[in-house]
């Protein structure tokens, strides 16, 4: 997906008629749950892959051929570190289309839009080589939300770096964590043992 570059005269009409702060977050709200969408059909497609190298490495076992157990028990370790990936960033994710729900309906811009974009700048660098597209579009998102608090105006009294994590940010990401490892606990198997070859063994 390439990432949306506004024509000149959108950047024009922008400066004589900024849009609404309310509209604003409601665009980003809107394009967060585009890649929510995204990151839960990439965790369910990743998730039906695992089924189908775990059962040939359970068929590997039974067939006493430990080599090509072992590269399958491989391939599904590395499938799991990528769900646990998108796992957590979905967790993540959710709760900061819930904070910006707080700001759209409540206000509180500049403190809510600071945990905000901290955590939507760590998920978007855990995503980069993961999935590239929801990356940039989650940087666009960012972007939005930059914009939104230098219209209100409210950036001047806080330190607003989205790159800097914030102590709630941390405990939100180290949340979405704990509940991404539980899920998976519940959703995918403990992998077999695959036997040792005994000394002296020909197998």
């Amino acid at each position: 997906m390439f990432r949306h570059k506004p024509s000149i005269s959108e950047r024009i009409r922008e400066a004589f008629h900024p849009t609404p702060v309310r509209k604003r977050v409601n665009t980003a709200l809107h394009r967060l749950h585009v890649q929510l969408r995204r990151l839960e059909a990439k965790t369910y497609q990743l998730q039906a892959r695992d089924r189908a190298i775990y059962s040939k490495c359970v068929a590997a076992i039974q067939a006493k051929n430990n080599a090509q157990a072992s590269m399958y028990a491989s391939e599904c370790a590395e499938i799991r570190k990528m769900v646990l990936i998108t796992m957590k960033s979905q967790l993540a994710l959710e709760r900061v289309a819930l904070r910006l729900e707080t700001v759209r309906d409540f206000g509180d811009i500049a403190y809510q839009m600071n945990l905000v974009g901290s955590v939507l700048s760590i998920v978007r660098n855990d995503l980069q080589n993961l999935m590239p597209d929801i990356s940039t579009e989650l940087a666009d998102v960012n972007d939005t939300l930059q914009s939104v608090i230098l219209e209100a105006g409210e950036a001047t009294e806080q330190n607003l770096d989205f790159n800097i994590p914030t102590e709630e940010s941390e405990k939100i990401l180290k949340e979405a964590t704990a509940l991404a490892e539980q899920k998976m606990r519940e959703r995918f198997p403990e992998m077999p043992q695959i036997p040792t070859r005994e000394p002296g063994s020909t197998q």
